[in-house]
């Protein structure tokens, strides 16, 4: 038998440093180890193929090498916390699984690794041992191979040790790994060796004399320095001590028959189950997965619920519905696709529920007179992804109003990272069920055949179910986490604004975008001729691979930073290399040029409309922060600060006879971070109206503010953006071209200044290590795992989060509630004004030219008076006739 087993803790251990540990169920369970030692698991599958498997792990209770030596091992640290309640879980997995697990008190799990290598060699098997730990080496033989494990990155790789390969790396045969470890010693076990005995010279008495008894035995007549000579004469009781504690024991008492590891087919019911509680969904789908027969629910059985499916195909049907929905406290609807149906849930008194079916094609009445009733402000409604639903309303003429719950909305309030938000998974993960993935419903012509249209039919039905089993359970959740405001004041009412801004769109210059790309295209034709010449030859300069072999190996440039393809060639690393080579800075200019040209001049032109705008899509689930983010096109990142983003600005354009009107919040990240701090300096400095860079380069520097000169101006400016992200003073150092010791000090400066600010970055990091999570001003929250994390770049990931995301976040909702409130107003006072776009903190409304000055007073009221602060908000506000002009 072909037989691979496996060092429990050694592979875990590997798995939870080596994946990120920001990896949670909803209930708090970290989960990277699991998911990181499961990957690896499949991976070694996959390579060795063995026809047995079997993990052996350690248990607490002291082994006879405690017994021996009482300082072995003592200087190791407990197992972190965050690893140590995934341990029992895994074991879990691993039984319904299948896979046979190995324990036994007072033995390490190398010893059981020993033993069932040695029994299966002895029935003629071949074993092969994976550990990340090279002690296992001296196993190594004709019948057993050690497969080294190492993660890094998240990367896991993997090297076979044969007896051939070992003796080729070390000179001697695998079994004297245990004499070399005799002398060495080994500090991660804490036994001692040969003292001022290191591995190079322990190496080269190996290879000599092979084994230990061989070198005692010559003593004092080896070949070796007579210091070494002394130190082994001295330290021979320690040699012999560590020889015993180095020996791998291949005789535990485990009864162990490899018949008993052979491989046997997953427990499908228990391994869905399990992994559906660890939210391993994409695993379940890999595997292919099915549960078996759902358990017996323990307690009394639930009540039944009796839902009637009421068919709405004739006006009196709709009436009759009509006054039960509007008398209801809410009711969820789940439209078809392009509003072809709409299923309408309404539960009733006494375990009654009623399913009300529409579609289209079936309603004999006005089918868009009964959609406007449905989705106007007389029925109170829930559904899931109310932004979609109002464009689709939107798009049929229809002005949505009465939505008052979104349980996409919701899922993303109680948890910002998630990434998906699909009501199926949500289900799965929520209520830990078995629930098919996709729906047959959202398909093209789902409804068009018999059978097809029963399915789809089912699949709709049991969506609009799922919709409000997630109500019931989100609502109280926000409620509990003080988040239902969010919802109802900012994220609910946002969605029909970005829904118009969405249908409305933006104008673009075609010709002019055509004639830019021209432009554009010349400028990378030139560059790439300039960087052929100065590299001497022709390459891919886009190709980081050529780009490192030109840079490096023909031009002699000091590499800066490592990968794991090769030398790094991104922007960090030429911008340092920039002075060297006047190639760096063409470079950098031709990937610039090439971006702008391929992202935004081609892929804009690919996106308009017929009616010569872009349509982008506002995405409001995807930022942990609470930021809106775009899609096709994406407008959020088109360059801000460069004369090409600022021509990229020239071709979004207002009609002939309008103005596009552009307001832009000032520093309000800042002004959030003197309000939220309460730092009484930066209050003032903001409150004295004077440019709040050169207060603070004033105040931190000792200049008055007429002789602040323009370098320390743009140190002061860095040091008061980086606070904002945490910032280190390395990075500050690299921001401005100062060493690290000069802005350590310009940071200890301004913290000595602005003392409350640093007040307020160690309040909220310990807040969010105390409450799990850190909030906006509005309530809205990030909850922060990495905090309590035992890894420093873990937890240093989670403190510069904690640091950044109040504030961030509450600049997102700010800019949320200024939509809002400047939408509600264009309509009010009945403009033809309309929100077009929203970037970051900018809005831009497109108007009359007679509607401008009104406009522009009206955005700067609106945004100013959008929250009350301890410092002015300002909004400035512009118009013009291009994006670029208004800006």
């Amino acid at each position: 038998m072909k037989l691979m087993v496996i060092d429990g803790n050694s592979i875990v251990n590997r798995a939870f440093y080596g994946v990120s540990q920001n990896l949670t169920t909803r209930e708090g369970l970290p989960t990277n180890a699991i998911f990181g030692f499961l990957n690896i698991l499949f991976k070694l599958l996959d390579e060795e193929r063995p026809e047995g498997l079997a993990v052996a792990f350690d248990m607490r209770a002291p082994t006879f090498r405690h017994k021996a030596f009482a300082a072995y091992k003592a200087q190791r640290k407990g197992m972190p916390e965050e690893l140590a309640v995934q341990m029992p879980v895994l074991k879990e997995v691993l039984d319904a699984m299948n896979i046979r697990r190995y324990e036994l008190e007072g033995w390490e799990a190398d010893d059981l690794l020993g033993t069932m290598a040695r029994v299966n060699g002895a029935q003629g098997g071949d074993t092969v041992i994976v550990t990340g730990d090279k002690d296992a080496l001296q196993l190594v033989d004709g019948r057993t191979t050690v497969k080294l494990v190492s993660t890094r990155m998240g990367q896991t790789t993997t090297r076979n040790v044969t007896p051939e390969e070992f003796r080729e790396s070390y000179g001697f045969d695998p079994i004297h790994m245990i004499d070399l470890k005799a002398l060495m010693g080994d500090s991660s076990d804490n036994y001692p060796g040969v003292k001022g005995v290191g591995e190079k010279t322990a190496m080269a008495l190996i290879q000599q004399y092979r084994t230990v008894d061989a070198i005692y035995e010559k003593l004092p007549d080896i070949d070796a320095k007579p210091g070494v000579i002394k130190k082994l004469a001295e330290g021979e009781g320690d040699a012999r001590l560590s020889y015993e504690l180095a020996v791998i024991r291949t005789d535990a008492p485990m009864g162990f028959d490899p018949a008993d590891a052979a491989r046997k087919p997953f427990n499908q019911p228990a391994l869905y189950q399990k992994l559906l509680e660890l939210e391993f969904s994409k695993l379940i789908d890999k595997l292919k997965l099915t549960p078996g027969p759902a358990p017996a629910a323990p307690g009394p059985e639930p009540a039944e619920v009796r839902v009637d499916v009421v068919e709405v195909a004739a006006e009196r049907d709709f009436q009759e519905a009509r006054s039960r929905w509007e008398a209801a406290d809410c009711v969820v609807v789940l439209p078809l696709p392009e509003l072809a149906g709409v299923a309408v849930s309404l539960s009733g008194d006494g375990g009654q529920a009623y399913l009300y079916d529409i579609r289209a094609g079936r309603y004999e009445g006005d089918y868009r007179a009964l959609l406007a009733a449905l989705f106007g402000p007389g029925v109170k409604k829930a559904a899931h992804g109310v932004k979609e639903l109002c464009r689709a309303l939107l798009d049929e003429g229809i002005e949505p109003a009465g939505f008052v719950f979104d349980t996409e909305l919701a899922a993303y309030l109680l948890d910002p990272t998630a990434g998906s938000y699909e009501i199926r998974k949500l289900a799965a993960s929520y209520f830990k069920q078995e629930v098919e993935q996709g729906a047959a419903y959202q398909e093209e012509e789902a409804f068009s055949l018999l059978d097809d249209g029963l399915k789809a039919q089912a699949a709709w039905y049991e969506d609009a179910a799922w919709i409000e089993a997630l109500l019931g359970l989100f609502r109280p959740k926000l409620e509990e986490f003080g988040l239902l405001p969010v919802l109802t004041d900012i994220e609910l009412p946002l969605c029909p604004v970005l829904a118009r801004m969405e249908k409305a769109g933006v104008l673009v210059d075609g010709q002019a975008l055509a004639g830019f790309g021209r432009q554009l295209q010349l400028g990378i034709d030139a560059l790439k001729e300039e960087i052929y010449a100065l590299a001497g030859e022709e390459f891919n300069i886009l190709s980081p691979k050529q780009l490192g072999h030109i840079l490096f190996d023909k031009l002699g440039l000091p590499p800066v930073k490592k990968t794991k393809t090769g030398w790094s060639t991104n922007v960090d690393v030429l911008e340092k290399l920039r002075p060297r080579h006047d190639i760096v800075g063409r470079v950098l200019d031709y990937r610039q040029l090439t971006k702008l040209n391929s992202t935004y001049v081609e892929g804009l032109g690919k996106v308009i409309a017929a009616d010569g705008r872009v349509h982008t899509s506002f995405q409001n689930t995807v930022t942990a922060t609470g930021r809106l983010s775009s899609t096709e096109p994406n407008l959020q990142n088109i360059p801000v600060r460069t004369s090409l983003g600022a021509e990229m600005r020239k071709m979004f354009v207002a009609p002939r006879g309008r103005v596009l009107v552009d307001a832009d919040y000032s520093q309000i990240e800042l002004r959030l971070l003197a309000h939220m701090s309460g730092d009484q300096a930066m209050i003032g400095g903001f409150n004295s109206g004077v440019d709040i860079h050169t207060v603070t380069a004033s105040q931190v520097f000792g200049l008055p503010q007429d002789q602040v000169p323009p370098e320390l101006r743009r140190a002061a400016k860095a040091v008061n953006f980086g606070i904002v992200y945490g910032i280190s003073a390395f990075s500050l150092s690299e921001d401005i071209h100062v060493s690290v010791p000069q802005a350590k000090e310009y940071m200890e400066k301004y913290f000595e200044h602005y003392s409350g600010v640093r007040a307020y970055m160690d309040r909220v990091v310990e807040q969010g290590r105390e409450d799990g999570y850190v909030s906006t001003m509005y309530g809205r929250r990030r909850w922060l795992p990495e905090l309590k994390s035992s890894n420093f770049n873990t937890r240093s990931f989670g403190e510069r989060v904690a640091l950044n995301m109040p504030i961030q976040g509450t600049a997102a909702d700010i800019i949320k509630l200024a939509m809002i409130k400047v939408d509600a107003r264009l309509r009010a006072e009945g403009l033809e004004a309309r929100l077009v776009l929203q970037v970051h903190d900018e809005l831009i409304v497109e108007c009359p030219e007679h509607e401008a000055e009104r406009v522009k007073a009206l955005l700067q009221e609106e945004m100013e008076g959008v929250a009350a602060l301890s410092v002015p908000l300002i909004a400035d506000a512009k118009a013009g006739r291009t994006w670029a002009d208004a800006h």
